[in-house]
């Protein structure tokens, strides 16, 4: 009973990755600067890799065919993890390098990283 429980709530987590891979590529092609693409694109990374991956590990673990389920569910976890680290840090970094450069052009009412360029 309990493996039918971790195949089937796997496979939905996939199918919800799915719609936030979906989402984040329009977010990609609609929004109107490079922060907020940023954020799509951010969006669409953690949504569309992080949540198929642990849908990915649950079905594994609820499948009873598959030989080496133990490491197929391990190895998705752990790089849902990675990506889960990595992906909001590279957007931060490529953020804060388009700002200090000065290549976006960006009008805010309140810039808080005014002070790093004194």
């Amino acid at each position: 009973m309990i493996d039918y429980i971790l195949f089937y709530s796997g496979l939905t987590l996939i199918f919800i990755g799915g719609i936030c891979d979906l989402l984040g590529s329009l977010g990609l092609l609609k929004f109107p600067n490079f922060y907020v693409r940023l954020h799509a694109a951010t969006v669409g990374a953690i949504g569309g890799a992080v949540i198929p991956l642990i849908g990915v590990s649950l079905v594994a673990l609820g499948s009873d065919f598959l030989p080496n389920k133990y490491i197929i569910a391990g190895a998705s976890f752990i790089t849902a993890i990675i990506i889960l680290i990595i992906a909001p840090t590279g957007s931060h970094a490529l953020a804060y390098a388009a700002h200090r450069a000065g290549i976006v052009e960006w009008k805010p009412k309140c810039d808080h990283l005014e002070r790093d360029k004194k």
